[in-house]
């Protein structure tokens, strides 16, 4: 189904987001259209795994209800020291990959939010498994004059950007994983995806993408190759995807100001205490071969610092995958 299609239903979709019940009748007066278009705009839904139950006598409701991102909402969680940074948000209600139509814009400060993407990708080539307004996909655009010094920290600067938006939205226990991933209880929440154009000794437009699990319906677990959670597992309670959105836009546009003044030393040490890894036992899967060894953090470049048989191996990030050898105690 195509970007033109849901947005033709999108209005059905803004009325039955509640989860209530709602007659034909009153969704056909509501939108000016026959009680049949109505039902064969809710059949469409299926397409974005959303599940459409009818009752006689009552109408029709979503299985789950919906919270969907509004541009507004999104922008009350952003002060004077962020919003100014930000050039413009985009909401779409579907996308191939939010990174991807990033990539095709040049100016920075431009936000991007999906409610459905349909070609989410990970690092390694992973997709990335994202149900309609069941998850936040979101990409980020900035500038840097340096690409070789900058770029090589900026998924671990993320990491602590995306963990610090997590806290003010009250939710704890969430750390990182060497090089990008961010963790609760060695469970994946969210992966990042760095992606730039231009000269690799010079000036280049970045794109900063973030995929964060915030209700997963629990049919689509079953296409995870990984341990995985999200924040409705984590918290007990229904989150609040607005709030969410408007926290990570805030959090990366402010800390990317002080990335690109001082690098990764403007989040090395937060980034060591979010560290999940470190003092455990874990394995290191290499081009080069398998490492096994004792996470020791990362230095100022970035690099992991892995206490092997025959010594400490600094590991640059690449293509590369670490595992912990035993769960969290």
């Amino acid at each position: 189904m195509h970007d033109s299609s849901l947005r033709r239903i999108y209005p059905l979709l803004n009325i039955m987001a509640d989860g209530h019940f709602h007659s034909g009748r009153q969704l056909g007066k509501t939108l000016g259209i026959s009680r049949t278009a109505i039902w064969k705009k809710l059949r469409s839904l299926e397409a974005f795994d959303l599940t459409v139950h009818a009752v006689s006598g009552k109408g029709y409701r979503l299985s789950r209800p919906l919270e969907l991102l509004q541009h507004e909402q999104i922008i009350s969680h952003l002060d004077d020291t962020s919003r100014p940074l930000l050039n413009k948000l985009e909401i779409l209600p579907e996308t191939g990959s939010t990174n991807r139509h990033l990539m095709a814009q040049k100016e920075p400060g431009l936000a991007c939010f999906t409610e459905y993407q349909r070609a989410g990708r990970g690092r390694r080539g992973r997709s990335w498994h994202s149900p309609f307004a069941a998850n936040i996909c979101f990409s980020l655009t900035w500038h840097f004059d340096d690409a070789v010094n900058t770029l090589s920290g900026l998924s671990l600067a993320a990491g602590v950007w995306i963990v610090e938006a997590l806290q003010g939205a009250g939710i704890n226990g969430v750390g990182l994983k060497w090089p990008n991933d961010v963790l609760h209880k060695d469970h994946k929440l969210a992966g990042i995806l760095i992606e730039m154009k231009g000269e690799t000794a010079g000036p280049c437009h970045t794109v900063i993408g973030i995929g964060l699990n915030v209700d997963m319906p629990a049919r689509m677990a079953e296409a995870i190759d990984q341990p995985w959670t999200d924040i409705r597992s984590i918290t007990g309670q229904q989150p609040r995807r607005n709030q969410i959105a408007g926290l990570l836009l805030h959090h990366l546009l402010k800390g990317l100001t002080n990335y690109q003044q001082n690098g990764l030393s403007s989040v090395l040490e937060r980034w060591n205490e979010l560290d999940c890894m470190a003092g455990r036992q874990v394995q290191l899967h290499h081009p080069s071969g398998l490492l096994a060894g004792t996470a020791q953090g990362i230095d100022e470049t970035g690099s992991l610092q892995l206490l092997c048989k025959d010594g400490l191996h600094s590991i640059h990030s690449g293509e590369v995958s670490l595992r912990p050898t035993a769960p969290a105690g």
